[in-house]
């Protein structure tokens, strides 16, 4: 058994005193969850219409420290809503990095637009800002509408660097937040550093209305035209039904949001606990031997979603994961590489994405939920 398998499960088993299968982030509901959602039943407001649709918007732009904030039903739509506001459509291009979740790519491609991938940074497991500009000052083909950059595992993207490239070439910049609510770059919230942020509360994520996105910007032409599109592009009438364009039925339930009003009434005690799960990490695994924790640079103050373990050797993170998950400690490899994928393989990229690969073939994420660890 590998050193860092005996670590993890004497962590787990020992140290935090959890019996059965450890998941990889679970949610956990002991705040007012119950009370909000059975007030949507009490009313009847359970549908896409109800004050608490308001009320988790209003939330969620202050945790971001946005102006505005708009729902829609998941992550994915959010992303999707966002490009569209922008005008993205077919023939146009939009630069997402190799390592991403493929939401980030398939938004792209509902658009009718193409991803354009990047290399990203090992430092900060986003795209690197050095190879974004290089990618731009040589790429001939499609318009690229958009810059998305995504803050893998909650830990922000050296957002200052990347916004200075995308402004020097006059490309919009939306940030894929949905892993990094109550993540901080430079001090400043991760959400409110582009034109718009996207985030997403499905059941793995900092905290969960049991799916849902949000929309995230400063801009108020944006936010009116986001829910506008959002909401099936309805015109504002009192009775009558009349849709000005094509829109989305990307409408957030009132009920979904009740349940992501009283995550949000503890998501700084969420925060604070996976901080302090951090910190333990850190330490057990400090001299670990064939691998390190993945710790971000100084300017990044993150959520640390899912923490990530690196090893030297691919040959022992493949080992890594077979006998954690046989002692019932669900660990994952990163998800599978966009451009390695039979979605957007054949999606046009930079020469050369080795960064992406390297850290792919050794990453693993361990069991990172806030309540694995106690006050």
């Amino acid at each position: 058994m590998l050193d860092a398998t005996r670590r993890l499960e004497g962590f787990c088993r020992a140290t935090l005193g959890l019996d059965g299968p450890v998941p990889l982030h679970a949610p956990r509901f002991a705040g007012r969850e119950w009370d909000y959602v059975k007030d949507c039943l009490d009313t009847g407001w359970v549908s896409s219409v109800g004050a608490y649709v308001d009320r988790f918007e209003a939330m969620v732009a202050e945790a971001a420290g946005t102006r505005f904030a708009v729902a829609t039903v998941n992550g994915t739509a959010a992303l999707h809503a966002a490009l569209h506001a922008l005008g993205v459509g077919p023939g146009d291009a939009v630069v997402c990095p190799t390592l991403t979740f493929v939401a980030t790519c398939n938004a792209v491609a509902y658009t009718g637009a193409t991803p354009l991938l990047v290399d990203i940074d090992p430092a900060t497991l986003a795209i690197d800002p050095a190879r974004l500009r290089a990618l731009l000052a040589g790429w001939s083909g499609a318009p690229v509408k958009a810059v998305v950059p995504v803050h893998i595992f909650g830990h922000p993207a050296d957002m200052d660097a990347l916004n200075a490239v995308a402004a020097e070439f006059g490309i919009p910049v939306i940030e894929d937040s949905t892993e990094a609510l109550g993540s901080r770059y430079r001090g400043r919230r991760c959400g409110s550093l582009g034109l718009m942020g996207t985030f997403s509360f499905n059941g793995n994520k900092i905290l969960t209305a049991g799916g849902g996105g949000m929309v995230t910007t400063d801009d108020e032409s944006l936010a009116r035209r986001l829910k506008h599109l959002t909401t099936t592009a309805r015109a504002p009438h009192a009775w009558a039904f009349d849709h000005d364009e094509v829109g989305f039925n990307y409408r957030l339930p009132n009920l979904n949001a009740a349940l992501g009003c009283a995550q949000m009434e503890r998501l700084g005690e969420f925060a604070a606990a996976k901080r302090r799960l951090a910190a333990l990490y850190a330490d057990l695994f400090a001299d670990c031997p064939g691998c390190r924790l993945f710790r971000p640079p100084a300017f990044a103050d993150g959520i640390h979603w899912l923490n990530a373990v690196l090893f030297d050797d691919p040959a022992d993170r493949d080992r890594f994961l077979a006998e954690t998950n046989a002692a019932g400690l669900q660990t994952r490899p990163c998800w599978t590489l966009m451009h390695l994928t039979g979605a957007h393989g054949a999606a046009p990229r930079m020469a050369g994405l080795s960064a992406a690969e390297a850290v792919a073939a050794r990453l693993v994420n361990i069991p990172s939920s806030p309540w694995m660890v106690p006050e």
